[in-house]
């Protein structure tokens, strides 16, 4: 089992960190919308904690850990306060969104997939529950801020492919024993740069093959 290879203590650090980044995304979107400082928590908790709680729940680990750990709770809460007094000027905020949820993409999908792996899931299945782990709370983000998903965006930049790029990486170094701090940092940082690289160069993923848009000059 991965206890032998992360530590708890490892394990729960990473969380904690996605946790962070992503409520960071969460309560800077919230100040793009104009919402309230109630507004900014529940788009934190839900941006920070929503991948994990439908983690947890697939593979049975219930309750949620976000029920059963205050750090879980408490760390979005943390990070609205920290945007709350020191967001960045309206101008910067989206730059400063996007950086944060890349940062969130890369831990989740890392620690999605060796919690899943962990709870007797296989490869396969591991790194698609750390894909969901990685999307599933900026997904719910955007739905709550009234904005269509990026993950079903096709004008939208790649999202979803450098967390399936990382979760595919951890599975691969479980395959081959290989799994370790070092191994899931890299692949944290391997899922964070195509992210960012799928920003700079505006990387999309293809639409249908001869597909006829109805849009005038598309």
């Amino acid at each position: 089992m991965l206890h032998d290879l992360i530590t708890p203590s490892v394990q729960h650090a990473l969380d904690l960190a996605g946790i962070f980044v992503f409520a960071i995304s969460g309560a800077l979107l919230a100040v793009r919308k104009n919402f309230d400082v109630f507004g900014m928590a529940v788009l934190a908790e839900i941006t920070a904690l929503g991948g994990g709680l439908l983690r947890d729940l697939v593979i049975g680990a219930v309750p949620p850990a976000a029920f059963t750990d205050l750090g879980y709770f408490s760390t979005p809460l943390v990070a609205t306060a920290l945007v709350f007094f020191l967001h960045p000027q309206v101008e910067r905020i989206q730059g400063a969104v996007n950086v944060f949820d890349a940062a969130g993409l890369g831990l989740f999908c890392v620690t999605g997939t060796t919690k899943a792996y962990d709870h007797g899931l296989g490869l396969t299945a591991s790194a698609a529950l750390g894909l969901a782990t990685a999307v599933g709370g900026g997904v719910l983000r955007d739905v709550l801020a009234n904005e269509v998903p990026s993950l079903l965006r096709w004008d939208r930049d790649l999202y979803a492919v450098p967390a399936m790029v990382g979760a595919a990486v951890v599975a691969l170094c479980i395959r081959f024993d290989a799994l370790n701090g070092l191994t899931s940092g890299l692949a944290v940082v391997t899922a964070f740069a195509l992210r960012l690289l799928a920003m700079r160069f505006h990387w999309r993923a293809p639409r249908a093959w001869r597909r006829r848009s109805s849009g005038a000059g598309h």
